[in-house]
């Protein structure tokens, strides 16, 4: 019948009196004092406001006396502190503050603290009024409690103390004493004496408590921290479950012996039908290293047989905390013979699907027997040979698929193309594009869709001042086109020379007297006194070929040859209404929907609820702000020029208006998510706090891995089968075939394409969930969503459109079934794999790109593998024994 608490004690020294359990000196109850030694007879009425009924305990660090609040009617406690603490000012500051602390705290399982008043010089405390019985006492009358009501017991001491804990308050003095259980059955946690601010307990404050309940850390004034928490709720959780401590000693100096040099006897010796995952989690409680022990209480919660903490703070009507979501995922990692399946899943899908991809890949048809720089060097040595210098102040290269020609060839190649010998002839379907310009290059425009500044393509900087020159050049090595801008002033003017195109024809590996005269119809930005143009056809395959050139003061200015399918770069068409317009709309549609609902979601959560995960999506838009930067380091062209600084900058700036925009959409987002799907987002919620190692975050990553993979698997084997066997190539990103500089930036990129995309995906998921009011019907409607885009922008549109509808629908499944993070992890994979050119020649120059990214795949999912095993054998001990 007594509320229990205690007031600071002095600083310096472990609370406690000649022994270090806190037993002794008891506070007596309202029954044990005389009338005579109370200082507050019953009926007397302090502050005009609380009359007291009774005496409820009075100990070394006070009285406690219940009391009814006649202001308010209610029954209350009252806590005097002792005169010695009274009087000293620095300690009776020190526990103003506490209380302080203590009254952030609002939880229907921590004991409330009201407030702090004053009568007659003495100083008291009000606080919620308990009409119950200590666990200390429960547990000396009856012994341990049986195994059904201590699960109970603990999950809501834990509810409590992770309440704490999520408003920054560490209790520091956890003990059965101040666990009260009142007459409903409902368990408080009580006597914040001690409270205090996580980040403001240091120096003698730490070995503040009661030595019998000290983490090591704590007893050794080193730290006390959340943890040192949890290893106070293990000692009472040990007790709750076996009726016994799982250390004995009569002094401090054995107290400490005694954990230094023996392990708490197993719980399931003293109790034989005790639940396995009890004593797990108990003794990971009771680990000597902070860092071992569970990071949350409601981690041990989760863990606990039973355990789901967020289905009863959901039942409960609460919302849960961040920390919470992030602790529901403690232990629920895979066990060994689920992770190592699927980690041969992942990485068997990931290799075969590299080998479908190969068979279908362009670059592997082509075989591209030069690297970018052999072909740069083939480049410099024709520019050269032209009569221009070679020592340029800088240079760039890269590739391009000459996309026209693809599309001519699909369209006229009846009845279907033969694509083997296509991509094996000429004219080329991948180009090799090089520049030099005496001037450093700087790009001002953005060329990919996460506005990467500084990358130089054949076009940007715009090739118009004097000195620049460009040329193309086929897989050979052989000349495509060619372009010089002469200087803008002649000195003296050189008239018009007899110009020999022949070295040009030779560049180009054409036989000039296989071609006829024709009409020049091409102008170009070099200006040029001759000009020429010959028809012939392509050696090899007879198709039609075009020949311009054009010269000034008899040095070529100007080469290129020219298809039916080649378009003026400075003459676009117009686009006319079709498949891919339509679908430009669609997304158009999706990114205001988005943009706009984001907004108002965003509004709501800051204005009116302020529950979003602010630490967590600053964690998060900080980290996209900084991948950036890695993409843009590792892609960028470099030079020593202001221009590079400048790119910097814009990079910059870019990242943090990238990150800023990510941190919005996850802020507007993730409350909702939050109160409606906790589960969704346990994983992605630990990984943006740090908790990257905890069984759950590996489980979701490694399963995200295995389905993508699995799904390009079967997606390439349908191809096959409907397609036939020889479809159409695959053409492929070409930025990767420029090193392993570009393809690491490649990954990072894809890791953002995974982040950006997952978050869009969950977006549109959740928001159909909540206008369908359906679940499952927000599943297919998403799914029929992408599909739709999908089936716009391919040739193949129904075998591709029912690919994606299915894959979506997987994913859609997935993401409810196990989050955010395999979502995210699933996108990645896909990205690296759609980013690559596999080849099954590994003497091949751009082999090991292919060989890079699969070891990184690969090497994710065995670290995610790994890490949801959360520390299990994978084989028993003896078994090489055996």
């Amino acid at each position: 019948m007594a509320t229990r608490t205690v007031g600071p004690s002095q600083p310096g020294t472990p609370r406690s009196s000649s022994r270090p359990d806190g037993r002794s000196p008891r506070p007596r109850t309202s029954s044990s004092p005389s009338a005579s030694d109370d200082r507050f007879p019953p009926g007397a009425v302090l502050a005009g406001r609380y009359r007291i009924v009774s005496l409820l305990g009075k100990g070394g660090m006070g009285e406690v006396y219940r009391a009814d609040d006649l202001t308010l009617g209610q029954p209350v406690a009252l806590k005097f502190l002792p005169e010695a603490v009274a009087l000293n000012q620095a300690a009776l500051a020190r526990f103003r503050n506490e209380v302080k602390v203590a009254r952030q705290v609002s939880h229907p399982n921590v004991c409330r603290v009201y407030d702090v008043g004053e009568v007659e010089g003495q100083v008291f405390l009000s606080m919620e009024y308990v009409d119950g019985e200590d666990l200390a006492s429960l547990l000396r009358r009856i012994g341990r409690l049986p195994a059904d009501k201590a699960v109970e017991i603990a999950r809501r001491l834990c509810a409590g103390l992770a309440a704490a804990h999520a408003k920054g308050v560490l209790h520091r003095d956890l003990k059965p004493s101040n666990v009260m259980l009142d007459g409903r059955g409902q368990v408080l946690l009580t006597d914040f004496g001690l409270a205090g601010l996580a980040d403001e307990i240091e120096g003698a404050e730490i070995r503040n408590g009661t030595p019998a309940y000290m983490a090591p850390e704590q007893l050794s004034g080193q730290e006390v921290t959340a943890r040192s928490d949890i290893y106070a709720l293990g000692l009472v959780l040990y007790e709750i479950f076996t009726g016994k401590r799982p250390f004995e000693a009569n002094t401090l100096a054995e107290l400490v012996r005694v954990r230094t040099d023996t392990t708490p006897t197993s719980l399931t010796t003293l109790v034989k039908d005790l639940d396995p995952a009890v004593e797990r989690i108990i003794l990971r409680c009771l680990e000597p290293d902070p860092a071992r022990r569970p990071s949350s209480a409601m981690g041990v919660a989760a863990a606990l047989p039973g355990g789901d903490p967020l289905a009863a703070a959901l039942a409960a009507g609460e919302m849960p905390s961040p920390q919470m979501v992030a602790a529901a995922g403690e232990g629920a990692g895979l066990t060994p013979r689920v992770a190592i399946p699927l980690l041969a899943v992942a990485v068997v899908a990931s290799i075969v699907s590299l080998l479908l991809l190969a068979r279908r890949d362009a670059l592997e048809q082509i075989h591209h027997p030069y690297s970018p720089e052999v072909l740069a060097q083939k480049a410099r040595d024709i520019i050269q040979s032209f009569g221009y210098s070679s020592a340029a102040a800088d240079d760039a290269y890269g590739f391009n698929w000459d996309q026209s020609f693809v599309d001519y060839v699909r369209k006229n190649d009846k009845p279907d193309p033969r694509w083997g010998e296509v991509l094996a002839a000429r004219p080329p379907a991948l180009l090799f594009w090089y520049r030099t310009s005496p001037y450093p290059l700087t790009a001002v425009e953005f060329h990919d869709d996460l506005l990467t500044p500084g990358l130089v393509q054949v076009d940007d900087p715009p090739p118009v001042l004097s000195g620049m020159t460009t040329l193309g050049l086929d897989s050979e090595g052989r000349l495509q086109y060619f372009e010089a801008i002469p200087p803008q002033v002649l000195t003296p003017a050189k008239p018009a020379a007899v110009v020999d195109w022949k070295p040009l024809f030779s560049a180009a590996g054409l036989d000039p007297t296989q071609f006829h005269s024709a009409d020049p119809t091409w102008n170009w930005l070099a200006g040029a006194d001759s000009r020429a143009a010959w028809d012939g056809t392509w050696p090899g395959s007879g198709r039609p070929l075009h020949v311009e050139a054009a010269a000034l003061g008899g040095k070529p200015v100007a080469f290129k040859l020219i298809g039916p399918w080649t378009q003026p770069d400075r003459m676009p068409p117009s686009e006319s209404p079709g498949s891919g317009q339509i679908q430009l709309a669609i997304l158009i549609g999706i990114t205001v929907v988005v943009m706009v609902g984001a907004a108002l979601l965003l509004y709501r959560n800051q204005k009116l609820t302020k529950t979003g995960d602010t630490d967590g999506a600053t964690r998060l838009g900080s980290w996209i702000g900084a991948v950036l930067i890695g993409v843009w380091a590792f892609s960028s062209h470099w030079g020593a020029s202001t221009g590079t600084f400048g790119t910097f900058l814009v990079a910059l700036a870019t990242a943090i208006a990238y990150g800023f925009v990510v941190r919005m959409m996850y802020l507007a987002l993730e409350p909702y998510v939050r109160k409606r799907w906790p589960q969704t987002i346990i994983s992605s919620t630990a990984i943006l706090r740090g908790r990257a190692r905890d069984p759950v975050v590996g489980r979701d990553i490694l399963i995200g891995i295995a389905v993508q993979t699995s799904l390009t698997v079967i997606a390439r084997l349908i191809d096959m089968q409907v397609l036939g066997a020889s479809p159409e190539p695959r053409l492929g990103p070409v930025e990767g075939l420029l090193g392993i500089r570009v393809t690491a930036a490649l990954c990072l990129g894809s890791l953002l394409h995974g982040i950006r995309e997952a978050l869009l995906f969950f977006f549109l998921l959740f928001v159909l969930r909540v206008l369908l009011r359906n679940q499952w019907a927000a599943v297919v409607g998403v799914a029929a969503l992408f599909a739709t885009l999908a089936f716009l922008g391919t040739n193949h549109p129904v075998l591709t459109g029912l690919e994606n509808l299915i894959a979506n629908g997987v994913i859609a499944y997935i993401v409810l079934r196990f989050g955010l993070l395999s979502l995210a992890a699933s996108v990645f994979a896909g990205n690296l794999i759609s980013n690559l050119h596999p080849t099954l020649n590994f003497s091949s120059w751009y082999a090991w790109n292919a060989v890079f990214v699969l070891a990184l795949m690969v090497g994710l999912a065995a670290w995610a593998c790994y890490t949801s095993l959360g520390g299990q054998q994978v084989w028993k001990q003896d078994w090489l024994e055996s």
